[in-house]
């Protein structure tokens, strides 16, 4: 969880504003959270509070994406989101935007297997992004997550990966050219190139970052499995954990003390 929030904070202020390089500085005081981080630790709520019956979880899930997503407004939602989070009775709208992968990585830390890792990730989908690439973003996020954290290697994620997107290209061939781009499709498979590319949990979240579009989204996925494969240092963490405000912070907290 750390990671997506690590991520998403340094990409913050290069979204609108893309750096295609990786020599720029991490943490500026410009940084911020975004709608990324907020959707992730409503995951991160909604995971505390169970996750052995996945209807239940979903119930829960809308109601904390909910709760906080009215609670941080203005922090970069798409207007099919904010519809969403202003709707009387939200139901699924079909997308295939890497929302559903972004806020997906808690889930990979509560899950005991990988099978159950991809259901609790379909399943967090579902609520806004039923979509089928929707649903492959997230599973394509969560499953790579959940093999880092278990100790896998760089050609077990690939693999992974490689099940849901094609990773036929390299971020130097990519980065001239690559423009903003929301859709799994067009962001996922990069990130996670981003992460299998880097050497450390900073320089994959630099990488992300380097190749333009949406910077944050895709350095919070990046970051996401980086943290599970390298772990945070913790001069990083402790420079990042004040960008996060209250509520969040707090999720965050109690999600590190039960995982």
């Amino acid at each position: 969880m750390l990671g997506a929030l690590i991520g998403d904070i340094v990409g913050s202020i290069y979204e609108w504003k893309n750096c295609k390089e990786k020599n720029f500085p991490f943490l500026q005081p410009d940084c911020r959270m975004t709608d990324d981080s907020v959707m992730t630790a409503a995951v991160a709520s909604a995971v505390l509070m169970g996750v052995g019956d996945l209807e239940a979880f979903k119930e829960n899930l809308v109601t904390e994406m909910r709760r906080l997503g009215r609670q941080y407004p203005g922090l970069g939602y798409g207007p099919r989101f904010e519809a969403w989070l202003a709707s009387e009775e939200p139901k699924p709208y079909n997308s295939l935007g890497n929302g559903s992968a972004m806020r997906v990585s808690p889930v990979a830390w509560v899950a005991e297997s990988l099978p159950q890792c991809l259901a609790l990730a379909k399943a967090s989908a579902e609520v806004t992004h039923n979509h089928p690439d929707g649903i492959a973003g997230a599973m394509t996020v969560a499953g790579a997550v959940y093999l880092a954290r278990i100790g896998e290697g760089k050609e077990a994620i690939r693999d992974h990966v490689t099940r849901y997107y094609p990773l036929n290209f390299t971020l130097d061939e990519i980065r001239e050219d690559y423009q903003f781009d929301v859709s799994c499709a067009g962001s996922v498979p990069q990130a996670m190139e981003a992460f299998l590319e880097g050497e450390s949990f900073e320089d994959a979240v630099r990488n992300a970052v380097s190749i333009g579009g949406d910077s944050d989204t895709i350095a919070c996925m990046a970051g996401a499995v980086a943290a599970a494969f390298y772990g945070v240092p913790r001069a990083i963490r402790d420079q990042a954990l004040p960008f996060l405000d209250g509520e969040v912070r707090n999720i965050y907290d109690r999600f590190i003390q039960s995982y």
